[in-house]
């Protein structure tokens, strides 16, 4: 049964947060396509091509069809653009992109250049670039999947829930539901199910890149480094958040 927003409060959302936490993100994923019609898949153009992968098994299922969208920044790597076309192409998907404002990041490279966020840090740039991208992307559904995991980041993500309200996007009106299926799976869960089901992924991450962003704000790491070590490695580990996923430094 569909549930629409305004029969959602933070007390049903921690109920469920509590009684999914031990699922596969596989049923996290049907769950949360069963309940919203309205709902979309974040696609970063790395590993979240495991939920894509969910969502087709289940919308095939189901017999319904499902969203995904993405950023492009303008700064992605070739390689990520032409994997998001054959992720498309793979999953018969189309995957909606959303682009900055072209007089935002005019006047930020007017004024500052095209590096400022080695100097200001990268929170500016991916205002322009992804945050307010996102706002947009988010601005008429009801609830969105994300590949975060906990793993991921253990400054800023070690406590993310597997589903959660996100008051910093969305309609004013109401709520937004944040699904976040891959939060308790490790890397290494992400990759096995990679490899078993002949899943498509960024070539990049064949030249050691663990965690992909954009170009100038992401290395390849070294053996031992954790994998978000080569997002923004000129900053601390506690500020390595984008912006999209705010509610981590406030939590």
């Amino acid at each position: 049964m569909t549930t629409t927003n305004s029969a959602i409060d933070a007390t049903q959302i921690e109920a469920d947060a509590r009684r999914l936490a031990g699922s596969h993100p596989a049923d996290i994923v049907a769950e949360a396509l069963k309940r919203f019609d309205n709902i979309t898949i974040s696609f970063s153009g790395a590993e979240d091509v495991v939920l894509v992968d969910f969502a087709a098994r289940e919308a095939e299922r189901l017999g319904r069809t499902f969203n995904v969208f993405t950023l492009d920044t303008g700064r992605l790597h070739p390689e990520t653009l032409e994997f998001i076309q054959r992720v498309r192409d793979h999953y018969n998907v189309t995957i909606e992109a959303y682009y900055p404002q072209a007089e935002a990041v005019q006047a930020l490279v007017r004024e500052k250049g095209l590096f400022s966020f080695r100097t200001d840090g990268h929170q500016e740039c991916c205002g322009i670039r992804k945050v307010e991208p996102l706002g947009r992307a988010l601005a008429h559904v009801d609830a969105y999947i994300t590949g975060q995991r906990k793993d991921q980041s253990p400054g800023t993500r070690a406590d993310i829930p597997v589903v959660q309200l996100d008051p910093g996007f969305g309609r004013q009106d109401s709520p937004l539901v944040k699904f976040n299926p891959l939060a308790n799976w490790m890397s290494a869960q992400v990759w096995q199910h990679i490899m078993a089901y002949g899943v498509p992924y960024n070539p990049l991450h064949d030249q050691g890149f663990k965690s992909i962003g954009c170009a100038p704000c992401t290395r390849a790491t070294h053996p031992g480094e954790h994998e978000r070590a080569g997002r923004w490695w000129w900053e601390e580990a506690t500020q390595k958040e984008c912006g999209l996923h705010s509610i981590n430094l406030e939590q």
